[in-house]
């Protein structure tokens, strides 16, 4: 069976001060299976329940240079919903972004270490995602990103233009998956990446070469001390193959 989308991966100076500001923003709880690592799920959260992808934050030193390539857009449900939300996150520690975006709907921002997100104005096809409407992936080739990813999770692709692919769980739960596409080019290793795992009971070995026969290739680092895999997609953004859960 494929694996599925379990969790986003995000690198921070601070970790622990970066996941209460996330577990306020989404009104999720905070935990950490060890120091320098942050798990942020929804109350009552139990795997493989596909109504959300989860955020592990991780201490690392390495400075932001660039644009994430991964990001979440968060679900509103009005007009009012949206300005409330934003003033929240400001004085959460939030600061509004300039990524290029223009006259558009939605708010961009920069969580207190600078990682952007958007609040998304209210979208009847986000009203039933939770907290997260989607979790966003920039990329050159939208259709690529969809067959690759299309055959290594277990998601349903609901769309796939030259522009835009978009996939959600199979049960129809929880948030959106899109790749988008960007001019901006991979340039640096992303702080920001997408987890996934087998269902429990599923061979992670042979899971691995699954996904290296549909086109995920090693991306040079030394795992010999990991019970995971970082693998990277067709287009080069790392993510983690994790144990079964």
């Amino acid at each position: 069976m494929p694996s599925r989308l379990v969790q986003i991966n995000m690198k921070a100076h601070d970790d622990a001060a970066l996941g209460r500001f996330w577990a306020e923003a989404l009104g999720w709880g905070v935990d950490s299976e060890g120091p320098g690592v942050t798990n942020l799920e929804p109350a009552d959260f139990a795997y493989p329940d596909p109504a959300a992808v989860c955020i592990d934050l991780i201490a690392r030193p390495e400075p932001k240079t660039v644009k994430n390539r991964v990001h979440v857009d968060l679900a509103t449900t009005s007009a009012a919903h949206q300005a409330e939300l934003v003033a929240r996150l400001r004085e959460l520690g939030a600061t509004l972004a300039d990524v290029g975006q223009g006259d558009v709907p939605w708010t961009v921002m920069a969580d207190p270490e600078g990682n952007e997100f958007c609040v998304l104005e209210p979208r009847p096809v986000h009203q039933d995602t939770g907290p997260i409407a989607a979790v966003v992936v920039d990329c050159a080739d939208p259709r690529e990103m969809a067959r690759f990813w299309g055959r290594a999770i277990d998601w349903t692709l609901h769309e796939v233009t030259d522009d835009l692919a978009v996939m959600r769980s199979a049960p129809g739960v929880g948030p959106y998956l899109e790749f988008v596409r960007t001019p901006d080019t991979k340039s640096v290793w992303n702080r920001v990446h997408l987890d996934i795992a087998p269902y429990r009971g599923d061979d992670p070995a042979a899971e691995e070469a699954r996904l290296r026969a549909l086109g995920a290739t090693d991306p040079g680092i030394d795992q010999s001390a990991l019970s995971w895999r970082v693998l990277a997609d067709p287009e080069g953004n790392e993510f983690c193959l994790l144990t079964p859960r």
